[in-house]
């Protein structure tokens, strides 16, 4: 791995928890490959494009890194309704690629997270931020594009790591929420997953009181990462 530089940025206003204060640590890379991105999402990275980040916060410790047990996972009631709803869903996984439809879809969904779950507003997406955020890559990435017909509906993109899947990033069409689609790319890669043979999903952060990321505890089981290091039973 090529580590180009690390840095602790100063505390801020937390984005997930409100009223509480976060500080973040990160660390820019040249080379990179997916075993040793792996390793540190081990020790509770996680990251966009080139850049790795964790939390390093002086007085909360909500974020805990959470990963699905593969072979053991069975979907609850509301995830089998859930993949009913999206029957007459495609999915197509390829390399990465910007194209205005991804940009349009990344606009709308961020309106809509901002209008309903108080998210920090920022302006349009530009081609350049999407290609740092989600295309260029220390190593292969894999985009999941979602479909009604021709209509892209979701964008997900998803590491394929060694040992496990790693769910980056998920965006889908607001005027569709009904269908779950969230619920639905989780379920889809844990399928995959398990015919890869891999043994566990990566779905990053989860942090009680969070509404955005308390959904991922309800992929069980699970095992979560405490401040030993060490991964730990969640939820059955």
């Amino acid at each position: 791995m090529e580590s180009l530089f690390r840095f602790l940025a100063p505390p801020g206003p937390c984005s997930y928890l409100p009223g509480q204060v976060w500080q973040l640590e990160y660390e820019v890379v040249g080379q990179m490959t997916s075993a040793e991105y792996l390793d540190r999402m081990r020790q509770g990275w996680r990251r966009f494009g080139f850049s790795m980040f964790r939390p390093r916060c002086q007085t909360c410790r909500a974020c805990r890194s959470l990963r699905v047990i593969v072979e053991r996972f069975h979907p609850n009631r509301s995830q089998r309704r859930a993949v009913q709803a999206n029957c007459d869903v495609t999915v197509t996984i390829g390399p990465p690629k910007v194209t205005p439809a991804k940009l349009e879809l990344y606009d709308r969904y961020h309106a809509f997270q901002s209008a309903t779950k108080g998210w920090t507003e920022h302006p349009p997406k530009e081609r350049e931020d999407y290609v740092e955020s989600f295309v260029a890559n220390p190593f292969p990435t894999e985009e999941w594009c979602y479909y009604i017909g021709e209509r892209l509906i979701g964008v997900g993109y998803v590491d394929a790591l060694p040992e496990g899947l790693s769910a980056i990033y998920f965006i889908y069409e607001p005027e569709l929420r009904h269908r779950s689609l969230g619920t639905y790319n989780v379920l889809r890669i844990l399928q995959e997953a398990g015919r890869r043979l891999l043994p566990h999903v990566y779905l990053g952060y989860f942090v009680a009181g969070c509404r955005s990321l308390e959904y991922k505890a309800r992929f069980a089981p699970n095992e979560a990462r405490d401040e030993s290091g060490a991964w730990r039973s969640f939820r059955q």
